[in-house]
C-alpha cells in the first residue's frame, strides 16, 4: 500500500516531527552512543501511552524497532510506520515519518493518534530497566515498551489473521512428531509437516473433523485447506508468519501472546 508523510494523514492528524538535535547523524556513535546501544536492535512491544496522567493500553499489534543505523519501523496499532531516529545524550528524536493509511477494527479509539503525537513530541528521554523501555516527553507524557523476543516456527501457536476467522483458526508445528495441528476456524486439523531448506514446508493430506459451521467460516476453511497436500513457502518476520501456497495464496498468522 502506498505511504504518505504521517504529518499529512487525516486519520492521524500528526504534526511534522521535530528535526534531529544539532548535526548528529541518526544512530551516532559519539553523542548519544549509550542510549543508542541500549535501545537499538530490539523489537519493542508498546504496552501503553500515558498523556496528562491518563494511561491508554496499547493493542497487541503496536511495536517499534530501531536499527543500528537509526532507521525505525513499527506499527501504531493498525498502521505500519517508518522513521529516522537521532540520538543525543540520553534522548532520541524521530524524524521523516511515513505511515500506511488503513482503517482497522479492534484498535481503541484515538490510540494511534495518541501514540503518534507522543512519539512526535521532540526529544524523548530514554530509560531502560531490564526488558522495559520508557520514552518520556519534556511534559512528562510517557510511552511504555517491553522487549519482545522473536517467535520460532516450532512450538508457537500461530493464530491466523488473514483470512479473517475472528482468531478462531490457529496452527502449531511440532518438530518431534513432524506434524502440524490446530483449527481451521471451525474444524480441527492435523497433517504431516516437513520443513525443507528453512524456507518451505511440505504439508501432507489434512485430516479434519467434520462439523458444519456458518458459510463464511466454511469458505475460509476451504482457503486454509488449500495449503495442504503440497509445499508452501514460509517466512517469519519476528512474530508474524506468512505461508504461501503453490498457487500464490497467502495466509498470515501471528504468534499468540
Amino acid at each position: 500500500m502506498d505511504t504518505k508523510r504521517l504529518a499529512a494523514l487525516a486519520a492521524l492528524t500528526l504534526l511534522p516531527f521535530a528535526a534531529g538535535c544539532g548535526s548528529e547523524d541518526a544512530g551516532s556513535e559519539s553523542v548519544g552512543a549509550g542510549a543508542a546501544a541500549s535501545v537499538t536492535g530490539v523489537h519493542w512491544a508498546v504496552d501503553g501511552v500515558t498523556v496528562d496522567g491518563k494511561k491508554s493500553d496499547a493493542p497487541s499489534g503496536a511495536w517499534l524497532s530501531i536499527a543500528d543505523g537509526g532507521k525505525v519501523k513499527g506499527n501504531l496499532g493498525c498502521n505500519n510506520f517508518g522513521a529516522d531516529a537521532a540520538f543525543a545524550d540520553s534522548h532520541v528524536t524521530f524524524d521523516q515519518v511515513q505511515a500506511t493509511e488503513m482503517a482497522c477494527e479492534g484498535v481503541p479509539p484515538n490510540f494511534e493518534q495518541t501514540l503518534a503525537r507522543t512519539l512526535a513530541d521532540g526529544d524523548l528521554g530514554t530509560e531502560v530497566d531490564g526488558d522495559k523501555l520508557t520514552l518520556t516527553t519534556a511534559d512528562g507524557d510517557r510511552v511504555a515498551l517491553t522487549k519482545q523476543e522473536g517467535a520460532q516456527l516450532y512450538g508457537t501457536k500461530w493464530t491466523v489473521t488473514s483470512p479473517d476467522t475472528g482468531g478462531k483458526a490457529h496452527l502449531t508445528f511440532d518438530r518431534k512428531t513432524g506434524e502440524v495441528s490446530g483449527s481451521l476456524g471451525c474444524n480441527k486439523v492435523k497433517a504431516t509437516a516437513t520443513v525443507r531448506d528453512g524456507s518451505s514446508i511440505t504439508l501432507g493430506t489434512a485430516s479434519t473433523t467434520r462439523m458444519m459451521c456458518d458459510t463464511s467460516l466454511m469458505n475460509t476453511e476451504k482457503t486454509l485447506l488449500g495449503l495442504f497436500d503440497g509445499t508452501v513457502k514460509y517466512r517469519i518476520d519476528h512474530r508474524n508468519l506468512t505461508l504461501t501456497s503453490e498457487n500464490g495464496e497467502h495466509v498470515n498468522a501471528a504468534a499468540a501472546e
